[in-house]
């Protein structure tokens, strides 16, 4: 809930880099061109082919010593610019890309690249495979504006070569989408994927895996957007048709099963996400073993449901062995790694462990700084969340130079309009608002809004946020008549997205209640803060810090009103919820 409304807003961590870094790898996790006559395979071929499956095994360091070796036998035998050269050389790229590193796997896709085009001719399909591969190594290094014509050129390689309905097609479509994606297009997104899909549907059928991916893609698109109603019919879909034709336990099944979960889990449906999340778990163990890095993600996955509801001791052991994983699996300095890292400085920080969690933040920031380069949005991640970490703590002067560096760091990397900004802006705003520096405030989220309704749609859950932190910004400056609208509004966004037994709902209650209550408008209030409260404990339960607040909230109310008889066992049972341990 805003400053002076009561409730206090639960620290969050955005990992939207390593989440669409995720879409990506998972889209590009296939044999690099068709394997060859098994009857006629050569040694080197067999040793890539190899490699490529150790790749998607996630079992790197084999998958490199397979590769390296493929590459000096294929040298061997065909010289160093043969087209046989190039496939080793684009899988080790991918190899090395997987491991996060970036500088090393750039300059092999471009030595790859190179043979092919003077090899093959700078339009053979080829060449395209090698331009994805190099633009997916850019967009990891944050260097989008280079990206994209990659992209582009590769899509019309393919189009010319093989038609604009080749399978071949709808896989730069995809990496056109994600990059959309993390540039904030989502529409753009929405289009290039339902293109792909298309193609698929009509080359393969509608009940191919590859057609199921596609549609697990459109989800994300339009869960983007906020449109939940119509990312579920679609993660439900790809889930039916992996489950039909790969089986139950296969591992593009759990994947089905977490972006359902992370529908519910948006929406506040807590029980209904964690049997999802489970069986995906218990699926990621048996098919890639427990120690895989997407066993990692979906133990991430599980711990942020529980930090959502402020269960700590459950979301601990989740984090800590997630951690191991991806340490042991794509080594101490990855991306990844900072991502499970700052997972456990929330958690921490939630705890009021403020020195453990800042040395885990900073880890993070200094791995993300190393591997991404100090330019690169998830580096502006890193910062943001070290600097909640300090204005939770009053810890202002520390906080606000970091986000002064991520604003700047999302402006030139992503652009002024992009929903991260946004992000970043309305948590710069609160830090003002923090210090009574409310008219510092104001043009921050007046701006912040301004992004979030171009980026999203007027009826976004995002909008809403943006429209409640300006609407408590009006009500601490006493502006009643300019902030109560905003109230309503985002009240009347989170109802609609969400349904009307949300969190996300009660703390627009919360926040209207509070907005009556200060002017005295008790009678309006009242039962404002007592459906807050309903939803609250409904939504996360009767032992959640939030129930607390909100029943502080009312027994305020009541003692305003000279009811101290009703207040009394409010207040009580407030204390006996902050007394228990998390």
């Amino acid at each position: 809930m805003g400053r002076g409304a009561g409730m206090v807003g639960k620290l969050v961590v955005l990992d939207l880099w390593i989440c669409v870094a995720l879409v990506v790898v998972s889209c590009q996790e296939r044999t690099d061109g068709p394997p060859p006559n098994q009857g006629a395979v050569a040694e080197w071929e067999a040793l890539q082919i190899e490699a490529d499956s150790l790749l998607k095994a996630a079992q790197y360091d084999q998958g490199l010593v397979a590769a390296n070796k493929a590459l000096q036998l294929a040298e061997q035998t065909h010289g160093p610019d043969h087209p046989g050269v190039a496939r080793c050389l684009n899988t080790l790229a991918r190899l090395h890309r997987a491991q996060a590193r970036f500088s090393q796997a750039e300059e092999i896709a471009k030595r790859a690249l190179a043979i092919r085009e003077k090899a093959l001719g700078p339009d053979h399909p080829e060449v395209a495979t090698s331009l994805n591969t190099l633009a997916e190594l850019l967009g990891d290094l944050g260097q989008y504006a280079q990206m994209e014509p990659l992209l582009q050129r590769a899509l019309a390689i393919q189009e010319k070569a093989l038609g604009p309905e080749h399978l071949e097609v709808s896989e730069s479509l995809k990496n056109l989408a994600s990059l959309a994606y993390v540039q904030g297009q989502f529409v753009q997104a929405e289009q290039y994927i339902e293109r792909s899909l298309s193609i698929r549907e009509k080359s393969l059928g509608s009940e191919h895996p590859d057609v199921a991916e596609s549609l697990n893609l459109a989800g994300f698109a339009a869960f983007a957007q906020g449109q939940y109603a119509k990312a579920a019919p679609l993660f439900k879909r790809a889930l039916a048709i992996r489950e039909k034709a790969l089986g139950p336990e296969h591992p593009d099944v759990a994947e089905s099963l977490t972006s359902l979960a992370m529908i519910h889990r948006t929406q506040g449906l807590y029980s209904a996400a964690e049997p999802l999340l489970l069986r995906a778990l218990a699926v990621f163990e048996k098919s890639l073993g427990k120690e895989h890095p997407r066993v990692a993600s979906c133990l991430r996955g599980m711990a942020s449901l529980y930090l959502d509801q402020n269960l700590y001791d459950r979301a601990e052991p989740l984090l800590l062995r997630g951690l191991a994983i991806r340490e042991k699996a794509l080594g101490p300095e990855h991306p990844e790694v900072a991502a499970s890292l700052n997972g456990l400085a929330v958690l921490y920080d939630g705890r009021g462990q403020y020195g453990h969690a800042e040395s885990l933040y900073k880890r993070a920031l200094e791995i993300s700084e190393k591997v991404l380069g100090p330019e690169h949005p998830g580096v502006a991640v890193s910062l943001g969340n070290l600097a909640v970490h300090y204005r939770v703590q009053s810890l202002y002067a520390q906080a606000e130079p970091l986000y002064m560096r991520a604003l700047a760091i999302d402006e030139k990397a992503l652009g002024p309009e992009h929903p991260e900004v946004a992000r970043i802006l309305t948590s710069l705003a609160m830090c003002f608002l923090d210090q009574g520096q409310l008219f510092k405030a104001e043009p921050l989220l007046v701006r912040a809004l301004t992004i979030a309704e171009k980026a999203f749609g007027p009826e976004h859950p995002k909008v809403a946020r943006a429209l409640s932190s300006l609407a408590l910004l009006y009500t601490s400056l006493g502006q009643y008549s300019v902030a109560e609208p905003l109230h309503q509004r985002a009240l009347a966004i989170r109802e609609k997205a969400f349904g009307p037994e949300n969190f996300e709902v009660a703390n627009s209650l919360h926040n209207l209640a509070a907005h009556y209550r200060d002017q005295g408008q008790y009678a309006q209030a009242e039962p404002l803060f007592q459906r807050a409260a309903a939803v609250t404990e409904k939504a996360l339960g009767p032992d959640h810090p939030h129930v607390a607040t909100c029943l502080d909230s009312l027994a305020g109310l009541y003692r305003k009103t000279g009811r101290d008889a009703e207040a009394e066992p409010l207040e009580k049972r407030a204390a006996a919820i902050r007394a228990i341990r998390r």
